[in-house]
């Protein structure tokens, strides 16, 4: 009997690798694959680029906006003090000038002399609250390289405006949030500003009485001093007596029909706009002075375009 050669199974693979277009077939498969992996990796490089160049933008963005704060805040400090320097320089002059007519006037009138030296006592006293102000603000400059004040340090700067005569009143609604360091410091300024034109229009013994309203995502601030009240009382005049203040029906009028548009002004409102918020300030007549400042929604602003940036 003849033996019948033994056959052997072929494998799938063994036969298309046998077959020339099997094997242009194998290589372009290959060839696909690692094609998709390249692109995949150049996919995943070029997002991760994208989110460094916006993350950067957003950087870049947010530390514009506070340099420019605290350019505002150098010019406004300096605008200060050479109006309070002023302010001091001239009543030097005329506490010189008193004292001189005390001196001429004790000869012939002790009692004129006395009521002489008690008003040149006033006057200094007033300078002296001014020259004060200006150290302070001197300071402050001097200190710009620490860390900028947050919402915390209102109670230090309520602690200052006191020991230059403007008492404060401070009253806090609703449940505050964590707010960016750079709206913070805005409301700061804001503040700052607000109580120190309370003093220097109102004079000592101004109270200004401060509100802070919290909402779900916004915050509203306002300020309201009684200045010609105060300056009322320091005249020893009735400050609930419409005839002492000087109030008429004219007034309003005007507290209606007319807005402060001052540079202190202008400048709060420039920082309030920062950060989406929406600024007012108005006469109250016979009383005093009042400032609201409502932020929409500054849970999430970040000041960059109004864009609010959800946290969830």
């Amino acid at each position: 009997m003849l033996a019948l050669p033994m056959l052997l199974p072929v494998s799938p693979v063994d036969a298309l690798l046998a077959d020339p277009i099997g094997i242009a077939a194998v290589g372009v498969a290959g060839l696909l694959v690692a094609l998709v992996i390249v692109l995949l990796v150049a996919w995943l490089r070029a997002r991760s680029r994208a989110r460094r160049i916006a993350f950067d933008r957003g950087a870049a963005e947010r530390q514009r906006i506070e340099l420019e704060l605290a350019l505002a805040e150098q010019t406004g400090r300096l605008r200060i003090i050479r109006e309070l320097h002023e302010v001091a320089v001239h009543a030097l002059s005329v506490i010189v000038s008193q004292a001189d007519g005390a001196r001429y006037a004790a000869t012939a009138d002790p009692a004129a002399g006395a009521r002489a030296a008690a008003v040149i006592a006033e006057s200094a006293r007033t300078t002296l609250g001014d020259l004060r102000r200006v150290m302070a603000l001197a300071r402050e400059g001097e200190a710009s390289v620490a860390p900028h004040p947050r919402l915390k340090s209102t109670r230090d700067l309520f602690a200052v405006m006191r020991e230059s005569g403007l008492e404060v009143e401070f009253e806090e609604l609703g449940e505050p949030f964590d707010l960016q360091q750079g709206a913070e410091l805005a409301i700061y300024r804001i503040l700052q500003e607000a109580l120190a034109n309370a003093l220097s229009y109102g004079g000592q013994g101004t109270t200004a009485r401060v509100t802070f309203t919290w909402a779900a995502e916004g915050l509203h601030v306002k300020v309201d001093d009684d200045g010609i009240r105060a300056a009322a009382r320091r005249e020893g005049l009735d400050p609930n007596d419409a005839r002492s203040v000087g109030y008429t029906i004219d007034d309003d009028l005007k507290a209606l029909t007319d807005e402060p548009t001052g540079r202190g002004i202008r400048e709060m409102r420039s920082r309030a706009e920062l950060y989406g918020g929406i600024l007012t300030a108005s006469t109250v007549p016979g009383v005093g002075f009042s400032l609201s400042v409502v932020f929409p929604a500054l849970r999430f602003h970040n000041g960059v375009h109004g864009v609010k940036l959800d946290r969830s």
